[in-house]
């Protein structure tokens, strides 16, 4: 399973995580999308569609001049985030590389 489920909602799985350090987390202080508004990477209760696909666009191309994408990236794919676009890569995108993984 990718994401625990508690209730109707998803969430990301903690435990793999590593333990809240400085040192672990501090590339987040680097990336373009610091001040940027979290409704440029997260999307809004029901939206789909062209309003979807040109906010996630507008997002990766945030993530496309940032110089902490690869951590951001491992990170997401790690922590099996389930919402937004973290290291240019979408929900799906995500889902998809991980599912590759399990097969190769």
């Amino acid at each position: 399973m990718i994401f625990e489920t508690r209730g109707a909602s998803k969430m990301p799985n903690l435990k793999r995580l590593p333990m809240p350090l400085i040192d672990v987390y501090e590339w987040q202080h680097s990336g373009a999308c610091v001040g940027l508004d979290s409704s440029v990477f997260f999307s809004p209760e029901a939206e789909r569609g062209a309003a979807k696909q040109l906010r996630e666009q507008g997002a990766k191309a945030v993530c496309g001049r940032c110089p902490v994408l690869d951590q951001c990236r491992d990170h997401a794919l790690s922590a099996r985030e389930p919402y937004g676009v973290w290291g240019g890569l979408t929900v799906d995108e995500r889902e998809h590389l991980i599912r590759e993984r399990r097969v190769s």
